[in-house]
């Protein structure tokens, strides 16, 4: 059986003792502990890359690499996190945080009920709450509840025109049968979504209409953008492409 040499034991012995110092030292959660000895050497390489490597580095791909780390070993973190700030003061700032958290997890009732809760006062006219409730209602299969939220964000010149909006607006369309309006709103927002979500639903939207020619040609675009993309972001690409790629059968 394989196993390394006594100085690498001692040596890799020698790190796990150092972040779990860190770990106490820096007050993060005692299950890192557990991780990093259970684990050697690999438990240790996942704390450097979810918690110390992003607060030294503090670039962008560090703290998502972070962030991506710590989703997974911990998926519902935020959501708890999220839910004891509104416990503690039940601000717009923190329904909001709770609203986008519970999204992640697919519970998109609560963070409608989240959200609509918010759009009140003040916040009444709020465009992210207001694209946030109608992306939780598009999810619960409410388009007709949703739309007047939409058509109340485009009537913000700010607003009305940005890829995320597009891209709800697109596929509330698409549910109501309103397949022209659809195609423009949603090709539209193909061409200037971040990321991948914006082409996958409009490839799915292409193939429900039976233009599987014009969908794989989608398709053929998105391959072509997943081998450019970085490893670390390819897993959510990945996602977006099969979506596409069901829809073309």
């Amino acid at each position: 059986m394989f196993s390394l040499p006594l100085p690498l034991i001692g040596l890799s012995l020698l790190i796990a003792i150092a972040l779990c110092v860190h770990v106490v030292r820096t007050g993060q959660q005692m299950y890192w502990l557990w991780i990093i000895l259970a684990f050697q050497p690999v438990g240790g390489l996942v704390y450097f890359v979810a918690i110390i490597a992003p607060a030294w580095f503090g670039g962008r791909t560090a703290q998502k690499m972070g962030q991506a780390a710590r989703k997974a070993l911990d998926p519902q973190r935020e959501y708890r996190e999220a839910a004891r700030a509104v416990d503690d003061a039940p601000t717009v700032a923190n329904r909001v945080r709770m609203a986008v958290a519970a999204t992640e997890l697919g519970k998109h009732a609560e963070a409608e009920r989240l959200y609509d809760e918010s759009l009140t006062g003040m916040y009444a006219d709020d465009a992210q709450l207001l694209l946030g409730r109608a992306n939780a209602l598009i999810e619960l299969n409410r388009p007709n509840d949703a739309l007047p939220l939409l058509e109340k964000l485009g009537e913000q010149p700010n607003a009305g025109r940005t890829p995320h909006t597009m891209l709800a607006l697109g596929r509330v369309y698409h549910a109501l049968g309103r397949e022209e309006q659809a195609e423009t709103a949603l090709s539209w927002a193909a061409d200037h979504y971040p990321g991948f979500e914006g082409i996958a639903r409009y490839t799915v939207f292409l193939a429900r209409m039976g233009r599987k020619d014009e969908a794989r040609a989608k398709l053929a675009e998105i391959d072509k953008r997943l081998s450019k993309t970085h490893s670390h972001f390819r897993k959510e690409a990945k996602g977006w492409r099969d979506l596409a790629a069901q829809a073309i059968g």
